[in-house]
């Protein structure tokens, strides 16, 4: 059940979330932006509203199908933990099992998610002007006409490998983000709850997933800036040759603040899409309880 909750929860949290990560991307990889809202301004005025929305149907479902997996291997790790550990799947863990489930349930979507994410920054990035009254048609046919296009042209174009770059980066950034997201909502439930409660209220469920989001995307910012950027490497580029040669290019082009580019917007973001996360899996975790 913990895989079917945690992909409907997946799925609603990339369609309310989904318009500030095209911004966050957007300010990641291209440097003619002065912030947030001059990014915001240029997609609205130069592609409208689907500016905001590119690739977004192949997100939802590879975002649920990644969300069950992450939540289901995080319950299943767990579990597996505290058999070994206290004799009983279902013992209470100490902060230390919560963050090696965490990581591993980071570790395993990796496997499933580079594909998606490699699709989702091209798709992003690409420039499809809109329509205008001056311009009536647009001013060239866009390279990727959708998702599955997308991941089409790159493994056309780059191979096997090019449908997982930035594979390192996302590594990096998900097994750690992912430890301290589940250790920051276990935490926060158990501190935020009474005494004689089994289980936190609709509140403290909401308040201690926003804040984990926050936490985690807050952390992970450094590597998502990296991960971004060698994903929007195309094979005629060949700008980076690994993560560490990204990483130091960067900083020495724009110093070492471009590692935290769309830090706050990363954080205003998170809070919103992990409420409804979480909100959500333990939603349909209880009323499955309950019928």
């Amino acid at each position: 059940m913990d895989f079917i909750a945690g992909a409907i929860g997946g799925g609603l949290s990339t369609a309310v979330g989904y318009p500030l990560d095209t911004v966050k991307v957007r300010i990641q990889t291209e440097r003619h932006y002065n912030g947030i809202w001059h990014c915001i301004q240029e997609t609205y005025r130069t592609e409208k509203v689907w500016g905001f929305y590119k690739g977004v149907s192949a997100s939802v479902l590879t975002v649920s199908v990644i969300s069950s997996v992450s939540f289901g291997t995080y319950k299943n790790f767990l579990c597996a933990i505290c058999k070994l550990r206290y004799g009983a799947a279902d013992a209470k863990p100490s902060k230390l099992d919560v963050s090696l489930a965490g990581g591993a349930a980071g570790g395993v979507r990796v496997v499933f998610m580079t594909p998606s994410e490699v699709a989702k920054v091209r798709m992003q990035t690409q420039r499809n002007p809109h329509p205008s009254v001056a311009f009536p048609q647009p001013v060239s046919k866009p390279k990727y006409r959708g998702s599955l296009h997308c991941l089409k042209v790159i493994a056309k174009e780059e191979g096997f490998g090019g449908l997982y770059k930035g594979c390192s980066a996302l590594l990096c950034r998900d097994c750690s983000s992912s430890a301290i997201y589940f250790l920051t909502y276990s935490a926060l439930c158990d501190w935020l709850t009474p005494a004689g409660k089994n289980k936190p209220g609709f509140l403290v469920v909401l308040l201690s997933g926003g804040l984990a989001g926050v936490l985690a995307w807050g952390l992970a910012t450094p590597m998502d800036v990296i991960k971004s950027r060698m994903q929007t490497d195309e094979s005629e580029q060949h700008k980076y040759k690994g993560l560490v040669h990204c990483a130091r290019e960067s900083v020495r082009k724009e110093g070492a603040k471009v590692l935290f580019k769309g830090l706050g917007l990363n954080c205003i973001r998170a809070f919103p899409v992990n409420m409804v996360v979480f909100v959500t899996y333990e939603a349909v975790l209880r009323f499955t309880d309950r019928y």
